[in-house]
């Protein structure tokens, strides 16, 4: 979709997306993707032009979303709501379907049955 894995892939349970070709900052995309449910952490890149409170990347975990049971086509659909929230952030229409289809994920895989 566009977007610069620091690793090349999914080496591990982690991902460092590189955030500069989007004109992104890693704090931008967090506040973006909290807005609609996603957590994330701004994470700095190998040689990370910005400062570290600011950052040129995110860090994304998936423990949260397999210990609830997500499988790897809800890994699909949270890279496309990802990609959507990042690459539309003042399309309220796009951000709000990005919303509905958290919403979605988290009532077919609940916290607490």
């Amino acid at each position: 979709m566009g977007f610069t894995l620091v690793s090349g892939g999914t080496d591990n349970h982690l991902v460092l997306v590189d955030l500069r070709a989007q004109n992104l900052t890693g704090k931008q995309a967090e506040h973006f993707l909290d807005e609609i449910g996603v957590t994330v952490n701004k994470n700095a890149i190998p040689n990370d032009p910005a400062s570290p409170l600011v950052t040129s990347g995110v860090r994304i975990g998936v423990p949260a979303v397999t210990s609830r049971g997500m499988v790897e086509a809800d890994m699909v659909a949270i890279g496309d709501i990802i990609a959507m929230t990042l690459t539309s952030p003042d399309d309220s229409a796009a951000q709000d379907k990005a919303r509905t289809m958290v919403a979605e994920l988290c009532r077919k895989y609940p916290l607490y049955a």
